[in-house]
């Protein structure tokens, strides 16, 4: 197994390669849609925007540009996580541009396999991540960020021109996204998997499906896609390409009130359904959990790589989303506690 680390789009830059390749790491995963700032904190979802979504530049020779960066520092490309949410809302929506979208990602996927891409993640979701709360959740009150469902209302409705907490159009409202019911949005999850995976196959690049945080049924009016471990079953279901797999988050796994994660990785690991791993922890399950540090939740990290190494898994772990240590860098901070206990668990097979 390899060990990487995701930089938002505003991270790709020769100071953050060197933080990477300082901490021993071998593989980035790259934001390049523009959600965060260049010092991202751990925002409160429920409250605001993420701002306006930027869909330019995602070629062929901005793919190359990025490794050929990266292989300055002695790091590979893993993946590209989540498409731009101007390139692809309504295909989430099933708006009047959809099949103009789809055909802006099948051109983005090419562009990828031409470079060498090896993944795109991306999360079939019309909220997308929403509701968390910021706050002290992890050891010593490091701030993170959880669930509760009592400290937000789970049925305020999306903005109309925004998907994903991101503006796809100049201004939003005056009104508000039609509801999305559970049929509705497996019914477009399929159509889009039909369309894009010979497309995928073409070029040699797999697309790798995040499950649902939060793992609600629905949020915002809006029903959710791979929200248990059987729907993501459900969601394998649809095709056999070996270019669909798992954006596999162990939070959002754990984060499920149903199933056994340790079972379902190794199933996953096993059918060689997994594209990358988030590898965060987590304390809790929704309706109300928090994410912690990588050695106090739920999930026994150490169990986990056993059963991943057992199951044949040798493909990349990033941290994710890690609590922020009390120091002027906590965003580094944290991501080298968790690259660091990462490395020792490998190390210590």
């Amino acid at each position: 197994m390899k060990i990487g680390l995701g930089l938002y789009r505003q991270m790709l830059n020769d100071d953050h390669y060197r933080f990477a390749q300082q901490l021993g790491v071998s593989h980035i995963v790259a934001h390049l849609e523009d959600y965060f700032s260049a010092d991202p904190k751990l925002v409160n979802e429920a409250d605001d925007s993420w701002g306006a979504s930027r869909a330019e530049d995602w070629t062929a020779e901005t793919f190359h540009r990025l490794k050929a960066d990266l292989a300055r520092f002695d790091l590979e490309l893993a993946a590209i996580e989540n498409f731009a949410v101007a390139h692809w809302y309504d295909v989430l929506l099933d708006g009047p541009r959809r099949d103009e979208q789809m055909e802006c990602l099948k051109g983005i996927v090419r562009a990828a396999g031409q470079a060498g891409v090896p993944c795109i993640g991306y999360n079939f979701s019309v909220t997308g991540v929403w509701g968390w709360v910021r706050g002290p959740f992890a050891r010593g009150g490091a701030m993170s960020v959880g669930f509760d469902i009592s400290q937000i209302d789970p049925g305020s409705p999306i903005p109309e021109g925004m998907v994903w907490n991101m503006a796809y159009r100049g201004t939003l409202g005056p009104g508000t996204q039609t509801p999305v019911s559970h049929a509705e949005i497996w019914d477009r999850y399929a159509r889009f998997l039909q369309e894009m995976l010979p497309v995928a196959e073409e070029a040699g690049v797999v697309l790798a499906a995040h499950p649902d945080d939060p793992p609600m049924g629905a949020l915002r009016l809006s029903a959710k896609l791979v929200n248990s471990h059987d729907a993501y079953r459900r969601a394998f279901a649809f095709s056999t390409s070996p270019m669909h797999k798992a954006e596999l988050c162990l939070g959002c796994l754990q984060e499920m009130p149903e199933g056994d994660i340790y079972e379902t990785v190794a199933e996953f690991a096993r059918d060689d359904r997994i594209g990358y791993i988030h590898f965060r922890n987590v304390r809790g399950k929704v309706p109300n959990y928090h994410e912690v540090f990588i050695d106090e939740g739920d999930i026994d990290m150490a169990r986990m790589v056993r059963v991943l190494r057992q199951s044949g898994y040798d493909g990349v772990l990033i941290p994710d989303h890690t609590p922020e240590l009390a120091c002027a860098a906590p965003w580094h901070a944290g991501k080298a506690f968790a690259i660091g206990y990462m490395k020792a668990l490998l190390a210590a097979g």
